[in-house]
């Protein structure tokens, strides 16, 4: 009988859990500005990179945290973000008089919603590793269950999804832990032709190479990116001429934590391609780096391209939110 009403408990649980309102709240957030990447070195190039200048953030709020993507708005100082948690992050950058990052504004947290439009609370639910902005479209792909669902922008916050992308390959190729992290939109203007472009973070191919696809347009298709132990993809985006750039990290308790960010070709992203390309910047504990997580590519004005990293701290005392801004030299 005690089991019986321990089951019956379990269920109610999980209803109420699932009929949660969505909510939405405006974080506070205190950031301390990070002069050198390289510690105790003045260095600013690093690879085909010139380090800009960097944040570490930190909040009061225990939402604040577990940030798995970012993209940032035409006007490069506006972003949308996702957390693993099942959350939308919305707020904006400020910048010194040197034009250096110097912290966050207007910092709103809003939970996501799922088909009934109702908050999605369950981990394995709700595990949102990639983000991707275009026309009227925030996509977002998630890890543990996954899919790739589709909200309308503006308006994704209170809204529910309005549709999903078709994986091009059976999802139960996916590891449960290391599918879907990276969704990134290649350029209208491209061979793609704005295509939505996934790679898996550790998931394989019979040869060992990460699983990645074309989702849309002529091009659809699977494609597979060169795996490099000990690394693992965790975020992407393109360069306006059709290259993508891929954020990679490592971790053992040997060499403790590790990043690199890779360059593809965009000639070599079309179906049954084996891609890899030139790693032009590679950094480890020497560096201001911790378990990064997001990259976004940002073009200004002036034809200057801009690449932004970001961590995730797991909401875990030990590791940091850090956001850094580099240069793309050539």
């Amino acid at each position: 009988m005690l089991r019986r009403s321990l089951v019956v408990l379990s269920l109610l649980v999980s209803a109420a859990v699932a009929r949660a309102e969505p909510i939405s709240e405006i974080v506070q957030v205190t950031s301390r500005q990070i002069p050198q990447f390289k510690v105790g070195s003045d260095e600013t190039m690093f690879g085909s990179l010139e380090f800009i200048g960097g944040i570490e953030m930190t909040s009061a709020n225990p939402l604040f945290g577990a940030l798995s993507a970012i993209r940032f708005r035409a006007d490069g100082n506006s972003f949308v973000a996702v957390m693993d948690t099942g959350h939308w992050v919305e707020g904006a950058v400020t910048r010194d008089d040197a034009g250096k990052l110097e912290g966050l504004t207007n910092l709103t947290v809003t939970s996501m919603t799922d088909g009934n439009g109702k908050a999605q609370l369950e981990k394995w639910r709700v595990d949102s590793e990639g983000l991707a902005l275009r026309d009227g479209q925030a996509i977002v792909s998630f890890e543990q269950l996954p899919r790739i669902e589709v909200y309308p922008d503006p308006g994704f916050t209170h809204a529910k999804p309005v549709g999903q992308l078709a994986l091009p390959f059976p999802a139960r190729e996916l590891r449960g832990n290391g599918g879907l992290e990276t969704i990134a939109i290649a350029p209208k203007n491209g061979p793609l032709s704005g295509a939505a472009v996934i790679v898996s973070e550790r998931s394989v191919d019979e040869a060992d190479n990460l699983l990645a696809g074309i989702l849309e347009g002529p091009m659809r298709g699977v494609f597979t990116v060169v795996r490099e132990d000990p690394y693992s993809v965790t975020d992407g985006a393109f360069l306006p001429g059709g290259d993508l750039l891929l954020l990679e990290r490592r971790f053992s308790l040997a060499s403790g934590l590790g990043m690199r960010i890779r360059r593809i070709a965009a000639a070599d992203i079309r179906p049954g391609a084996v891609a890899d390309g030139e790693v032009i910047l590679d950094a480890d504990m020497s560096y201001q780096i911790d378990n990064m997580e997001a990259l976004d590519v940002v073009a200004r004005p002036a034809g200057e391209i801009r690449v932004i990293v970001l961590s995730d701290d797991n909401h875990s005392i030990l590791e940091r939110n850090l956001m850094l801004e580099f240069r793309l030299a050539k």
